[in-house]
């Protein structure tokens, strides 16, 4: 990026001293994914906050804590979905927002969901809130 870009940037952002560095937060999107993948829910609830809250989708009931919060993925592994990336994740001033696809299996074939997430972070790299975005016009089968 050309100087003169960076500083319309930079503008444009303010400072970022205080927040997490971009290559946490994208981290612990890739490590979301791949504990999902992988079926491990604990790995995926090791990634929040002990009092964070997911809304999954967005307008359902909040999960709220790390306990439920493990239940819901639990149950989500549980169904054999995978998730994929379909785009780099976007990070700043300790958020992070990603797309992705969700494909599992239903008795009429394969299901797949586009969805985008959206993380919060605290300072210390766990995920304070987590909501996705997607609806019935993203789901195809």
């Amino acid at each position: 990026m050309s100087e003169n870009m960076n500083s319309v940037v930079s503008d444009i952002l303010g400072s970022e001293g205080d927040g997490l560095a971009d290559d946490i937060m994208v981290s612990a999107v890739e490590n979301y994914v791949k504990h999902f993948n992988n079926g491990d829910y604990e790995g995926v609830a090791n990634l929040y906050a002990e009092t964070a809250t997911v809304e999954d989708p967005i307008g359902t009931p909040i999960k709220n804590g790390k306990d439920e919060i493990r239940e819901f993925y639990k149950m989500s592994t549980q169904l054999g979905a995978k998730l994929a990336l379909s785009g780099p994740v976007r990070v700043v001033a300790n958020r992070a927002a990603f797309a992705f696809s969700v494909t599992t299996q239903s008795p009429q074939g394969n299901v797949q969901v586009d969805v985008i997430d959206t993380f919060k972070f605290d300072a210390e790299g766990k995920v304070t809130e987590m909501c996705a975005y997607w609806g019935q016009s993203n789901v195809k089968m």
